[in-house]
């Protein structure tokens, strides 16, 4: 099983409209959380967002038949799975998708830690 740290970076919300501009990653350690080895930033002014797309297809476990090999951890994955989904097709490559896979979202925690209020909620807010 493969516990991974994933976030990327847009232009705006709109996942057909807008595109991606990095997608960060790494293997964390399952019991506490750790960074292992290094965290990879793949920047689509450095590749184009295709290349992008298909490196991190390529280089993580993300396209694994067995879904517990990547099991991405981030805040609102809902974002990044619309955008790598559409993305992704977009370029005809794998699916990327998020949420159907075991995955850690821990925006819920940050709904509980603001007083269960989803207005104020985001990470940015609640880590000062």
């Amino acid at each position: 099983m493969g516990t991974f740290y994933l976030d990327i970076e847009t232009t705006g919300l709109d996942e057909v409209q807008n595109k991606i501009t990095t997608i960060q990653y790494g293997e964390l350690e399952r019991g506490t959380g750790k960074l292992l080895g290094e965290l990879t930033i793949l920047k689509e002014w450095e590749l184009g967002e295709k290349e992008m797309l298909r490196k991190f297809i390529e280089d993580s476990p993300i396209s694994n038949k067995y879904d517990f090999d990547f099991i991405p951890v981030g805040y609102n994955l809902g974002f990044e799975h619309k955008f790598l989904l559409e993305k992704s097709s977009k370029y005809d490559l794998f699916p990327i998708t998020i949420l159907s896979r075991p995955c850690i979202d821990l925006h819920a925690i940050g709904i509980l830690m603001n007083k269960g209020e989803f207005r104020g909620s985001g990470l940015d807010k609640l880590t000062g």
